[in-house]
């Protein structure tokens, strides 16, 4: 049960699974919401961030202290709905001041039911997550705030992001088309792990026309689209449980046809080739974040979301069942493996978001090299 929390001083309490609290007021719903504590360090783009699925059970605490000033609109969400399991801000704006804004943020974290907490020292908790990394957490306000003790013990109650199996919740139930715009050239099978809105549009541009499919589809659901390509979309929850697209990525990579991946994808690739995947302390989460491109040493600022990695070797390539393969983007702020590629097929992945939605352009060439590899398959 959620109720309103604008024009009050609701009091809210804010509580970690190692019994951290912080007290602030009610933002948006006021209830009681839990989920993993994650922070982000995109200082605009929140539209974007809240309705990626990839936060999907995922409380976000926003590192930068004003947020809402450009409010909400209704062309910037990246899914038909807020996805964030609570949200955390310093200081929210008071009124929107953009003129593409029709309601402000407040309202719409309440209109969604979103419960949320500011007035919250985001630095301190920010520097809590980085030292103790990302956990569980409770967001209670109003008539939910109970005793310190009954609190932490319903944090404790709920489930792990380990061992998460998310992606069918956030994935579409039915296949769509997203048409080409301008003269189509290529036809491309997207299996929906949780894709943003923007990147079926990027490949669109291109003269792709994509396919969506659900994250139950089958390879021979691929094949029934007669796709010139295929892409494994971003999504949440553990690489580890996700059986069902990995083996439908093998069967892509059994019959060579090119094959691109991002985020979740590029777990998904890790696994299919034989790499193991592991939980990140805190994770990588903004629109800030410096990738090395290896193939070409360029640097790119790019934008992420990721709480998993792969687990793949940075200075060696590997021999896989689908040819040799190698690391081709590291990051450089932890050397975390950013991207995948083989050597004798046309397949790779980045773990990062080249829609840049929000975020910068740097990365947008993948999909021109996505292109490529169809360009040259077909020739």
């Amino acid at each position: 049960m959620t109720t309103s929390s604008r024009g009050t001083r609701t009091p809210a309490v804010l509580v970690l699974e190692d019994g951290r609290a912080f007290r602030g007021r009610a933002y948006g719903a006021v209830g009681e919401t839990f989920g993993e504590a994650v922070f982000s360090t995109g200082m605009t783009g929140y539209q974007e961030t809240l309705t990626d699925p990839s936060y999907h059970r995922q409380v976000v605490v926003m590192t930068a202290p004003h947020v809402g000033n450009t409010g909400v609109n209704d062309e910037d969400p990246e899914s038909a709905r807020i996805w964030v399991s609570g949200y955390v801000v310093r200081d929210p704006a008071r009124t929107p001041s953009n003129w593409r804004a029709t309601r402000s943020l407040d309202e719409e974290l309440e209109r969604q039911g979103v419960v949320g907490i500011s007035g919250v020292d985001t630095r301190a908790l920010t520097r809590h997550l980085r030292e103790r990394g990302a956990m569980r957490v409770g967001i209670f306000s109003g008539d939910a705030v109970l005793g310190d003790d009954e609190m932490l013990a319903r944090v404790q109650a709920q489930p792990q992001m380990k061992g998460a199996d998310l992606s069918a919740e956030v994935a579409t139930p039915e296949p769509y088309v997203v048409p080409a715009i301008g003269e189509k050239k290529f036809t491309v099978a997207a299996i929906d792990l949780g894709i943003k809105g923007m990147t079926p549009q990027r490949m669109a541009e291109r003269g792709i026309e994509v396919h969506v499919l659900p994250a139950t589809a089958t390879a021979d659901d691929v094949y029934a689209v007669n796709p010139d390509g295929v892409f494994f979309s971003n999504g949440p929850g553990d690489p580890a449980t996700a059986d069902h697209p990995v083996s439908v990525m093998r069967a892509v990579l059994e019959r060579k046809t090119p094959l691109f991946g991002i985020c979740f994808g590029n777990q998904i690739l890790g696994r299919a080739l034989g790499f193991g995947t592991y939980k990140l302390k805190y994770g990588h989460r903004g629109i800030n974040q410096p990738v090395q491109d290896r193939t070409t040493g360029k640097v790119e600022v790019t934008a992420h979301n990721h709480g998993f990695a792969v687990d793949a070797p940075l200075d060696a390539v590997s021999d896989t069942p689908y040819g040799r393969a190698e690391v081709s983007h590291v990051c450089l702020n932890d050397n975390v493996v950013e991207g995948l590629r083989l050597l004798d097929q046309p397949a790779f992945s980045v773990q990062y978001h080249p829609e840049a939605a929000a975020g910068p352009h740097d990365a947008a060439y993948l999909f021109d090299r996505f292109t490529a590899l169809m360009e040259a398959e077909r020739a």
